[in-house]
């Protein structure tokens, strides 16, 4: 079975991999906005243009992981992450876990998702 890489910006690592029907991607802002609102939306648009490339979307998604650098930002991603991934036909199963991001990074999002 072949895998398909998509190669990020960062040495080492990919910004998606499919294999198996499955799509494994990961994202965060690359502008370090000082909003955590500010930074899950874009993190959100990057994520779903990697989707569309890599043969899925977020209609698609089967489990994700958000990494927060502070977990009282929790309410306000949450509500950027529900406007985004819409209604509860699309709801992967999501856990929101605390973590010492790089840099001014306040949210990382992983996700996997199923191919179109």
């Amino acid at each position: 079975m072949a895998i398909e890489r998509f190669p990020g910006k960062h040495v080492g690592r990919c910004r998606a991999v499919v294999n198996g029907g499955l799509v494994y991607a990961v994202a965060t802002d690359t502008t370090s906005a000082k909003s955590i609102s500010e930074q899950t939306r874009l993190t959100l648009e990057t994520l779903e243009k990697t989707l569309l490339e890599a043969g899925s979307d977020k209609g698609r998604l089967l489990q994700a992981t958000v990494y927060l650098r502070d977990m009282s930002m929790k309410a306000d991603m949450d509500a950027v992450w529900c406007a985004w991934v819409g209604g509860e036909e699309n709801w992967p199963q999501r856990a929101c876990v605390g973590a010492d991001l790089a840099g001014d990074d306040l949210v990382e999002i992983v996700v996997t998702a199923a191919l179109a």
